[in-house]
Parts: C-alpha cells; sequence; structure tokens
C-alpha cells in the first residue's frame, strides 16, 4: 500500500472511529451522507444539461424542480404557500431583470456655471428603473450612523433631498484596535447599509468613493478580478433585483478622480478628510459649497418575473422549542452561458445545493427529530445581489426573532487554491485538503465553540482567516448576510476561493468529496446541537464591544 493510500486509509478509520461516539438517536440520519449520492446529485447540477443554473432561465427553474422533488421525496414539510394558498415547497420571489446601458450611464458635475461629466469607468451604477438625479451634493464621511458606539457621520447634517458622498468600508481598518472590530470588517462596512442609512436620513442618491489611504482592490477592481465579468464582457449577464426593492434611491461607483474633484470645495482633501476621521473618529461630514451634480442611469431593457426559493421543514419534537428555528442553505442558481460556453457553478454552487438537500434527506430519515426545528433553504438569484435570501428575510417564514443559527454553504466542495480572487490580498495555506473556513464568528463566537466542538468528532481544520480581513469583503458575499443584518446568528460554510471560481471550468469531476462529505457530517451533527442545545448562540450586535441582542 503506498503512503497516500494508506493515509487515506487511516483517515477513514479514525473519522469511523470518531462517528461511532455520536448519540445513538443521531447515528441513522448521519449514515445518510454518501459520497455516492454527493456525486451523483452535483453531476446533475453542474452537467450541460442545466445550462449554468442563469436565474430566471430554465436550466436555473429545472434544478429548484428538483431540489423541490428531493424534498418532497425525503417527506420535508412544505414551508411556503402557493398562490391560492396551498402548501408549496416554493416561495415566489418577484424580481425585475433589466439591462443596464453603460455607455449612458453618466455623472456630471455642475460648478462656477461650467459642466464636467464622467462616464464608465469612472462612474458605474445600476438600478432597476430610469434614474436622472440633480441635487446639491454632501460629504457625509463614510456614510454611517453606529450609536452604539458614539459614531455617526450624519450628525447634525442635513442631506434631505442631496446626493451624499461617501467613502467606501470603515473607519481605521488597519488598526488592529479600532472599534469597528479591528481590521475586520462589520455590517456598517458594506455599500448596501450605506445606501440605506442614506436613504433613511433622506438622501436622493449616493456616490461611494474609495478610501484615499486603502489596503484593500477597489470596487471596480473587485469585479475585474471575477472571471465571469471578463468572459461575458461581450454579452454581459443582465441585472436582477427584488420588486420590492428595500433600496429605494440610486447609487454609483465613483473613481478617486471623480472623487477628488467634487470634493475640491471643501477646504481639505480627500486624503486629509480621511486621516481626520480615523484619527478621532470624530465627523468631517460637510456641504460642499458650489457643487451639484446630475446623475443619469439609463437601461435598455427591463422585464418583470418571477424565481423561487426552495423551502421545506423538518418540525421540531419538542412541542416548547419546535416553534424555534434553525436555518440551514445554500442557492441554487449560477452564471448561465454565453458564446457556447457554460458555466457548469458544480462548487459554486451545486455543492451548496446538494449539500442542503443532503442533510434534508439526513434529518428526514432519522426516526428521531430535534427538539427545534429546520428550515431547509436553497435561495434563488445569489448571484444577482443575494435577492432570494434577502427576499426570505424580509418575508420570513418562521419568525426571525426566534431562529436561533443558520448554516449557509456556499461553494463547500473545493480545496482553497491560490487566484486571481485572492492574489496579495489573503495567504493561503498551503495544504487545504482537510480545510474549512468559517465566516461570521465575529457577531457569534457561541456559534463557533459549538461548531468547534462538534468537529472533535470529524477531524477537520476550521480556519477563520476570513474574519479577520477586510480586503475581499467576504463577510457581505453570501446568503448569510441578509440574516445577519437581522441579528440572527449566521455563518457561511466556505471551502474558498480557486482558480475556477466564476470560469466555465468549475466542473463536478474538480469536487473533492470526501472532504464535503466530512462537512456535511460536521454541519448535521452542529444542526442537531444547535437544535437541542439549552442555551443557543448569542448574538453580538457589535463585536468591538461584546454588546449581545
Amino acid at each position: 500500500m503506498s503512503r497516500t493510500l494508506f493515509a487515506l486509509a487511516l483517515t477513514a478509520s479514525l473519522s469511523a472511529a470518531a462517528i461511532a461516539a455520536v448519540p445513538a438517536a443521531e447515528q441513522p440520519g448521519l449514515a445518510q451522507i454518501r459520497e455516492t449520492d454527493l456525486r451523483a446529485d452535483i453531476g446533475f447540477l453542474a452537467s450541460d444539461a442545466l445550462q449554468g443554473r442563469l436565474s430566471l432561465q430554465p436550466g436555473d427553474d429545472a434544478a429548484v424542480q428538483w431540489i423541490a422533488s428531493e424534498f418532497a421525496k425525503a417527506g420535508l414539510k412544505p414551508a411556503a404557500t402557493d398562490a391560492d394558498g396551498h402548501p408549496s415547497y416554493l416561495q415566489a420571489v418577484p424580481l425585475i431583470e433589466y439591462r443596464p446601458d453603460a455607455k449612458a450611464t453618466r455623472l456630471t458635475l455642475k460648478r462656477q456655471g461650467k459642466d464636467i461629466e464622467w462616464k464608465d469607468p469612472d462612474v458605474g451604477g445600476s438600478f432597476p428603473t430610469d434614474q436622472d438625479v440633480s441635487g446639491p451634493v454632501v460629504f457625509a464621511g463614510y456614510g454611517i450612523t453606529a450609536p452604539e458606539l458614539g459614531y455617526d457621520d450624519y450628525a447634525g447634517l442635513d442631506v434631505r433631498g442631496k446626493v451624499v458622498v461617501v467613502f467606501d468600508h470603515e473607519p481605521q481598518e488597519k488598526n488592529p484596535s479600532s472599534i469597528f472590530n479591528g481590521t475586520s470588517n462589520t455590517r456598517y462596512a458594506t455599500g448596501y447599509v450605506k445606501v440605506l442609512n442614506a436613504q433613511e436620513h433622506g438622501a436622493a442618491a449616493v456616490l461611494i468613493a474609495p478610501e484615499p489611504s486603502h489596503n484593500h482592490p477597489s470596487a471596480q477592481e473587485v469585479r475585474a478580478r471575477i472571471g465571469h465579468h471578463v468572459e461575458h464582457a461581450a454579452n454581459p449577464i443582465p441585472s436582477q433585483a427584488l420588486a420590492d426593492n428595500p433600496l429605494h434611491i440610486p447609487s454609483m461607483v465613483i473613481s478617486a478622480d471623480v472623487s477628488s474633484q467634487l470634493l475640491a470645495t471643501s477646504g481639505s482633501t480627500p486624503a486629509a478628510l480621511q486621516n481626520g476621521i480615523d484619527g478621532d473618529l470624530k465627523p468631517r461630514s460637510m456641504a460642499l459649497p458650489d457643487t451639484a451634480i446630475s446623475l443619469h442611469l439609463h437601461n435598455s431593457s427591463r422585464r418583470e418575473a418571477t424565481t423561487w426559493n426552495v423551502v421545506g421543514l423538518v418540525e421540531g419534537s419538542d412541542p416548547k422549542l419546535a416553534p424555534e428555528t434553525i436555518i440551514i442553505s445554500g442557492h441554487h442558481d449560477h452564471d448561465g452561458m454565453s458564446d457556447g460556453k457554460i458555466w457548469h457553478g458544480a462548487d459554486d454552487n451545486a455543492s451548496g445545493t446538494v449539500g442542503v438537500v443532503t442533510l434534508a434527506r439526513a434529518f428526514a430519515a432519522n426516526p428521531a427529530k430535534p427538539k427545534r426545528s429546520i428550515l431547509f433553504a436553497v435561495f434563488a438569484a445569489e448571484e444577482r445581489g443575494l435577492l432570494g435570501a434577502y427576499y426570505l428575510a424580509g418575508h420570513p417564514l418562521r419568525p426571525l426573532d426566534t431562529t436561533r443559527a443558520m448554516i449557509n454553504f456556499d461553494m463547500i466542495g473545493r480545496d482553497e487554491k491560490p487566484s486571481p480572487q485572492t492574489e496579495g490580498l489573503i495567504e493561503v495555506p498551503a495544504d487545504t485538503s482537510n480545510r474549512l473556513n468559517l465566516i461570521g464568528a465575529a457577531y457569534s463566537p457561541d456559534y463557533l465553540h459549538t461548531v468547534t466542538k462538534q468537529n472533535e468528532q470529524v477531524g477537520l481544520v476550521l480556519d477563520d482567516r476570513f474574519d479577520h480581513e477586510y480586503a475581499l469583503n467576504v463577510f457581505f458575499r453570501s446568503d448569510q448576510f441578509p440574516f445577519v443584518l437581522h441579528n440572527v446568528p449566521a455563518f457561511w460554510w466556505f471551502t474558498g476561493f480557486h482558480p475556477d471560481y466564476h470560469h466555465p471550468s468549475d466542473t463536478a469531476e474538480k469536487i473533492n468529496y470526501p472532504k464535503m462529505a466530512r462537512i456535511l457530517k460536521l454541519a448535521y451533527l452542529s444542526a442537531w446541537q444547535f437544535a437541542d442545545e439549552a442555551k443557543t448562540p448569542r448574538f453580538v450586535s457589535h463585536p468591538g464591544s461584546q454588546k449581545a441582542d
């Protein structure tokens, strides 16, 4: 026997011994997690027949029907209702699909009786309806209102009907002692929260500028690192938004040059403004003299359509605790096809979809049921902006205030490798063949403790690197994030980026099936623990202060 085969045999033996320590009541379901099933299911979802599962296209609709049929075969309870009020595995997600006309996108500065106009790539943005917004410009720092930190860029600032310029990310990002959770991102760093905050203060539009001093790619650079933006350039994927989009005002991403010109009448420079805010955490917000803009966004096409979240329930066994919920989730869509190429999406996210379906089968087949109920949700349109997850979080099928934990699978099938996504930004360990990244511990250390304890029976290497970096914005980029915004302890389970990420070459034969099976066994044991434990994970509303909700 070669050394490699011996090592594999030894690992399998140790795992079998460890799994024997699992409570007898949980073992039948654990036995349902089989590599052969994972291979067959991912092989189907990532096949040419499903044409890359682009949201609102037939291939993704086929994936939806397959998931719903698997939930039905497993015996899950339908968790939604259809238009006639009948029980259903499908939660309708009404969308608007539109194609931004990049050539028509423009931003015009009006100052001293003159106009300066910018177009792509200096400015970029999209909105599901055509937009023409004009108004005076106000600088609002990082665009953050954080009362628990005593920090508010909008304090004493009137932005009603005005256009707000804000820096990307958040203050003191390079400072390990920052009140914004050191070098990690918090909820305040994402553009979604910044635009929502500006909207709540009455702003008419938002312009997001790169911080002058930053150690991460700009928004434009991030897009350039993702394969499908380059390979779909000749035929861009249409944009999508929720029909009842919570964001009612448009936003644009602007370049450093545009930002400098907009802020030229501030009496300072962008760098000095940032350094001042980072230095003492006091606002430098102000109305900008003699500065007004007009913003134009136009779409070449627009249609209304519906996709679906697929949702099924295993009801809890304890009458008192059954109303409480554990969510196990993933997303079913990917990037479709273009010019004869298919973006197969085996890892992203056939692996996560199959992970949810596999655990649904496991819990449904297990004669004993956990005390709390488990909602299995496979979300729509994640690649178009976490839309299905935002929809379920905004239209919950079970109360979010009694949702105790969320396990979100997005890319759980590969070994992490250096790639354009991570180059120069984060170190990738040499051996990731048994490694799982867990993202979200800043908002719930208790959750991580539970998973780590259960991992003693599985033996994965658990990695929290992505909880301590701000360059990649990973924390915001999957379906757990809308639930974190609702104070749900929610983690992204993730095996990391690789060179096939968002390329047609993300295919089924490259999945590390033995590792994926171990990850699902850990998730099964962790979900049991979340569902049965007397003390469920706390949510920490501000990681820096460890303030729990």
